[in-house]
């Protein structure tokens, strides 16, 4: 059954916070038909679901969780021919870089990019390379990526002796490339995220952190002098949705509800990571709300729909969202259950729609950049 979320406002004062704002609902004709296709397709597709996707959606996903760990569930299953992955594009190419010759990964809908992944296009990160060679050897440079980025830019670090990284893992990647003798990180696409790393977990001075800005000619509007003085040089890119939180944000929650508890995911700005109690991945802030104690009470600032999800997942808890407005993923939102049954609709008559295929160069590199990921990690557990 679909479910519908009506939209319940919290009423403190004169300010009126919105927890809800979506009113999601299929027809019951697309739910049976897709629930009808799934069971006659079982043994030949599995159907994944991002965090950040509605709840229409994550009702036929035979696995929820973040983009990474998706995408390794994903190659686990090498009896599935088709992997249809309701996220965003750069997920899927990850999926279809860790998945077997035999296994077709599908995005339900073409058009569900994400905006940080575009802000670092590879011609762009290739244009910024080349000029940090003419003020820096760029062998004392290790270029980390995101995981929210495209394989080209995956395939570019694992070709240069870097790595990708995730919201929980960056910090283990970053002590990685200083142990490795590298003098830099240039860390894309996200500036949030690199910044709140260097600074908050691992004591980088706010003058050694610079902001290199793909839109300037020449050095990013970087000196000189600011390059070779720089430990990490972040990349001009954030995340649509969690840019939305403002310094404000805690501090209105916590005079409508004293004593909650303020937790963000570092994709947030430096300022309100600041302001946060609690700092983490999509995992950590689910993690942390499940196991709280009843009564708990948390103002959550990342995607709404996880918000509202984790709402309802644990009644026993106050759960909002930190913003007095929802905070949603736009692009992830373009995958409908209309999309999707065109997908199973698609297999079950043998036309394949919507496959997304990495280059085998590219897949190659970035295969090295994840693997990299993997072995650091192992071995700081």
């Amino acid at each position: 059954m679909p479910t519908i979320e009506l939209p319940i406002i919290e009423q403190s004062g004169d300010l009126m916070v919105e927890t809800f704002l979506s009113s999601e609902s299929t027809s019951q004709e697309v739910v049976r038909r897709i629930h009808e296709l799934k069971t006659k397709l079982k043994d030949r597709v599995v159907i994944l679901g991002h965090h950040y996707q509605r709840d229409d959606i994550i009702q036929f996903a035979d696995k929820t969780g973040d983009s990474f760990e998706l995408a390794r569930y994903a190659a686990t299953l090498k009896d599935r021919e088709f992997i249809i992955f309701c996220g965003v594009h750069f997920m899927a190419e990850t999926a279809d870089v860790l998945s077997g010759k035999n296994q077709q990964v599908i995005l339900p809908d073409l058009k569900a990019g994400c905006s940080m992944s575009d802000m670092a296009r590879s011609e762009q990160v290739f244009d910024a390379w080349d000029a940090l060679s003419e003020v820096i050897e760029t062998e004392k440079i290790c270029p980390i990526t995101y995981m929210n980025s495209s394989a080209a830019i995956k395939a570019f670090c694992g070709e240069h002796g870097g790595a990708v990284s995730t919201s929980s893992n960056n910090k283990q990647i970053f002590d990685w490339a200083f142990r490795q003798g590298f003098e830099k990180i240039f860390f894309f696409p996200d500036q949030h995220l690199g910044r709140n790393t260097a600074f908050y977990q691992m004591g980088i001075p706010l003058d050694q952190i610079v902001l290199f800005d793909q839109t300037k000619q020449g050095l990013g509007g970087l000196t000189t002098e600011e390059i070779k003085n720089a430990k990490v040089i972040l990349w001009r890119g954030h995340c649509s949705v969690h840019q939305h939180f403002q310094p404000s944000h805690p501090d209105i929650m916590r005079s409508l509800y004293p004593g909650i508890k303020v937790i963000v995911h570092p994709e947030c700005s430096f300022d309100v990571v600041a302001k946060a109690d609690l700092v983490g991945s999509t995992s950590f802030i689910v993690n942390t709300i499940a196991t709280a104690a009843p009564g708990a009470s948390f103002a959550v600032g990342t995607e709404h729909h996880l918000v509202n999800r984790l709402k309802q997942e644990y009644p026993d808890k106050f759960v909002t969202t930190l913003a007095p407005y929802a905070c949603e993923c736009a692009t992830m939102y373009r995958i409908s259950p209309e999309a999707l049954l065109g997908i199973l609709e698609g297999i079950d008559s043998g036309i394949i729609k919507n496959r997304i295929i990495v280059d085998d160069a590219d897949a190659k590199w970035a295969r090295v950049s994840l693997q990299r990921m993997l072995d650091i990690t192992s071995a700081a557990a």
